[in-house]
């Protein structure tokens, strides 16, 4: 999904995730190089076409935010992740953040047990 855009547009896409309905000039304030408006209007227009972003008129003038919502981005990158990076094989993917577990919090390791249990309870049913 997200992964088969420019690395231009994709740039502006994650700007809007991070940052949340932003103008052109905010969008253009977080890019990593300068960029003109009407360069990044032309690609917010494409991006529009292409279903990834929605327009809308405030106080501000039009906002810009992602269409699609932040969790569904999220799967399909991490598919993408795991694709890739881990031949397909999400318990490959898993162990490798597991293996981060130095970087993890005690809360966070206890979420994660929740959700394995979580996954396994919905097999079951």
């Amino acid at each position: 999904m997200l992964s088969s855009l420019p690395p231009r547009e994709r740039e502006i896409v994650d700007v809007l995730y991070e940052r949340g309905a932003s103008t052109v000039t905010e969008i253009g304030d977080a890019l990593s190089d300068e960029l003109s408006g009407s360069a990044i209007r032309a690609m917010l227009k494409r991006l529009e076409a292409k279903g990834f972003v929605a327009r809308e008129q405030s106080d501000r003038g039009f906002v810009y935010a992602p269409s699609v919502s932040d969790k569904a981005a999220r799967k399909s990158a991490l598919s993408q992740v795991v694709r890739v990076f881990f031949n397909g094989s999400a318990t490959s993917a898993a162990a490798a953040l597991l293996g981060m577990q130095d970087a993890m919090s005690s809360d966070e390791l206890d979420e994660l047990e929740k959700m394995i249990a979580k996954a396994r309870d919905g097999r079951m049913q």
